[in-house]
C-alpha cells in the first residue's frame, strides 16, 4: 500500500528559491508541488481553488510579509496546514509564526531530510519546530507548542 501524496503551495517572492524548492521537494515520491506563488494574492486564491495539504510560507517577502500571509490563510482555509521557511532561525519568528496559526517552522538551512520529515509530521496534524530553532528555545516556550 503506498502512503498518501501531500499536496504542497509554495509561497516565496523569488522565482529561482521556488524553483529550488519545488525541485527538492518533488524528489520525495511522497510530495507534489501544485502551485507555487510569488505574493500574497496569488497564495490566498491558489489556497481557495486548490486547498493544498501544506502550505510553505517565506517569512521575509514584499510587500506583504509571511506572517501577513499566514494570519489571513488560516482565517480563510483554516484546513490548510502553514509551515514556515525562513533563513531566520531564531525562536521569536517560530513562535509568531505558531501564535498565527502555522503548524510549523523550517529554516531554509535544514537538512532535506528534516524539512521531509517536518511536512509528514504537520501533514499528519502534528506540530514541527526544526531542531536548528527548537535548540534555541526556552522550555516554556516549548511548553506552549508542545504539550
Amino acid at each position: 500500500m503506498s502512503a498518501e501524496i501531500v499536496r504542497i503551495v509554495l509561497v516565496d517572492d523569488h522565482k529561482v528559491v521556488r524553483d529550488s524548492w519545488k525541485l527538492l521537494l518533488e524528489n520525495n515520491p511522497r510530495f507534489k508541488v501544485i502551485d507555487d506563488c510569488d505574493n500574497s494574492p496569488h497564495a490566498i486564491g491558489s489556497v481557495s481553488s486548490l486547498l493544498p495539504d501544506i502550505l510553505l510560507v517565506d517569512i521575509n517577502m514584499s510587500p506583504v510579509n509571511g506572517f501577513t500571509v499566514t494570519e489571513t490563510i488560516t482565517k480563510v482555509s483554516p484546513s490548510v496546514k502553514i509551515i514556515g521557511l525562513s533563513v531566520n532561525n531564531q525562536p521569536k519568528y517560530a513562535t509568531r509564526m505558531l501564535e498565527l496559526g502555522a503548524k510549523g517552522y523550517l529554516t531554509k538551512t535544514s537538512p532535506l531530510e528534516e524539512i521531509n520529515r517536518g511536512i509528514i509530521e504537520v501533514y499528519k496534524g502534528g506540530i514541527y519546530i526544526c531542531e536548528e530553532v527548537r535548540g534555541k528555545m526556552r522550555p516554556d516556550e516549548l511548553k506552549r507548542f508542545f504539550k
